[in-house]
């Protein structure tokens, strides 16, 4: 349950990746970079800060030709169709939900202390896209410019901490937190929710 959860996720950030791309007018090449930039970014910083080595996607057949496939299919579909104006948002949301879920429980069971948990969850979430909005010149990031974006990570990767600590069962945990933060992004996205912002100073 869990493993289908993961491929989901990788396979929402590599659609993310490139219907970026195609937003920035990038070549199908630029595409696949992207796609695979978005999908492989959280785990490598996950992988690498909880010393797992060799790197998951390194000898996992499976999730690089999910990403490859998933990153043809959309380009294709795009060569054709239009896709809805707020779908890298939805997708970006699928991504983002689920790798950070996936971090809190890699995390929690390499030890890490529950402050270290939440900080690498959220970490592990947001990279993909911050390096898929770098590379395509859009700046500052989604994760800079929507405030419901790393507190939505952060609000899931407590969830499942939480419910861990209660010893709900893991692939329970990892749904309800996904979508927990599934839910938070996309009222962010189609309500305009947003933390309170401190009002402007007005000029002498």
């Amino acid at each position: 349950m869990l493993h289908v959860l993961y491929l989901v996720g990788i396979a929402a950030f590599a659609a993310s990746g490139v219907l970026a791309a195609y937003r920035a007018n990038m070549d199908p090449f630029g595409g696949l970079v992207l796609a695979f930039a978005a999908a492989t970014a959280g785990g490598t910083l996950r992988g690498l800060i909880l010393d797992d080595h060799p790197l998951y996607w390194t000898h996992d057949w499976v999730l690089l030709t999910l990403i490859i496939c998933v990153s043809v299919g959309t380009i294709v579909y795009l060569r054709y169709w239009q896709l809805p104006r707020k779908s890298l948002l939805v997708v970006d949301a699928v991504g983002l939900s689920v790798v950070t879920v996936i971090a809190a429980r890699a995390a929690i069971a390499a030890g890490a202390t529950p402050l270290a948990v939440l900080i690498l969850a959220v970490m592990s979430g947001v990279v993909g896209e911050v390096i898929r909005d770098v590379l395509c010149g859009e700046f500052p990031p989604l994760l800079l410019r929507e405030d419901v974006y790393a507190i939505a990570a952060l609000a899931g990767a407590a969830s499942y901490l939480g419910l861990h600590h209660l010893h709900v069962r893991a692939d329970v945990a990892a749904v309800v937190s996904a979508g927990l933060v599934f839910a938070l992004r996309m009222a962010a996205v189609y309500f305009g929710f947003h933390l309170p912002r401190p009002q402007q100073l007005k000029p002498r």
